[in-house]
């Protein structure tokens, strides 16, 4: 029998997103079909198509993120985002896109930064540049270094000037 699957349902099984998919159907490495009402799905043989694509490194994307604390920030933001797109250029990637986000560094449910973890989870990401450890978060950065590596993305920090755990904290 031949299984059919919703678009959020596929993606999880290929370890994708569904705009992934939306993606390789327009560059015509899948072919989702429609249903009457014209909703998107996927069959047991789209799902071995899928899982047996070579994705190459070319499609993924090179993110440059930055962040500020508070929207008195802005002026320090787009600095922050001007030295990372120019230090980017300078190692010989190409920028897909760059994400701005005010917001705490504490809070790990900031829109832009969930938007970040999926798109490294689904291995979108081969690069992802930020200025400083504590632009991504304040305490857990082995593990956010650990969840990039394991989902093949290389993170690269372009200040690594190391502080203090008091600095750290302050």
């Amino acid at each position: 029998m031949n299984r059919t699957y919703k678009p959020a349902e596929f993606a999880s099984l290929v370890g994708r997103t569904p705009q992934t998919l939306r993606l390789w159907d327009k560059k015509g490495l899948l072919s989702a079909k429609r249903t009457p009402g014209n909703q998107r799905y996927y069959t047991d043989a789209d799902l071995q198509k899928a899982l047996n694509l070579d994705i190459k490194e070319v499609d993924k994307q090179v993110i440059v993120y930055g962040r500020v604390s508070s929207p008195k920030q802005k002026k320090d933001l787009q600095r922050q985002i001007d030295s990372l797109e120019a230090f980017t250029v300078a190692r010989g990637l190409a920028i897909s896109k760059t994400i701005q986000e005010v917001g705490g560094g504490l809070n790990y449910t900031r829109p832009k930064f969930l938007e970040l973890m999926a798109l490294i989870e689904s291995r979108s990401i081969s690069h992802l540049i930020v200025a400083h450890k504590d632009r991504l978060c304040r305490f857990g950065f082995e593990y956010f270094q650990h969840f990039c590596l394991s989902h093949q993305c290389e993170l690269i920090i372009a200040n690594q000037s190391e502080m203090s755990p008091q600095q750290e904290l302050m």
